[in-house]
């Protein structure tokens, strides 16, 4: 009976985490549709941004290019609960805060050294294709950046 009971329990348990991550509609692979994004020139790229689930956090994976051309890639893992966790290679922050407005949108905020560096949005649309971001903050450089990424869902 009570390997049934815990059968059960994390059966519903696993349910419930994969389902919580289903709802989000930032899960997934989304691509740099560059026609219709309006980023400056000498602004960092980030032409490939995946999301999915790890354990019951979510892993963000990026990828592109710097100011300069050469290759990006960072990675954030933690909850979107609008606390601050780690994240790796980006040289603008070293810590990120993703909070769930609704299923459809996300507030950002990156840190470098306690101090907010980049704020935004991101917003999917409500057919699920289409991915919105929009960010401002300082590059590394302590230029002002204002940046708008439109993404296609692969």
């Amino acid at each position: 009976m009570k390997v049934r009971t815990t059968l059960m329990a994390t059966l519903m348990c696993m349910t419930w985490m994969s389902l919580s991550f289903a709802e989000n509609a930032n899960m997934g692979t989304w691509k740099l549709n560059e026609a219709k994004s309006k980023i400056s020139a000498g602004a960092p790229k980030n032409t490939t941004v995946a999301y999915e689930a790890a354990g019951d956090d979510v892993k963000v994976t990026v990828d592109g290019v710097d100011g300069q051309g050469k290759p990006a890639h960072s990675e954030w893992t933690g909850k979107f609960d609008g606390k601050d966790y780690p994240v790796t290679g980006d040289p603008t922050s070293d810590t990120r805060a993703y909070k769930q407005i609704n299923d459809h949108t996300l507030e950002l905020t990156g840190k470098k050294d306690g101090k907010v560096t980049i704020t935004g949005k991101i917003a999917v649309s409500a057919d699920g294709k289409t991915r919105t971001v929009t960010v401002s903050g300082t590059d590394p450089s302590g230029k002002k950046v204002q940046i708008k990424s439109v993404y296609d869902r692969q």
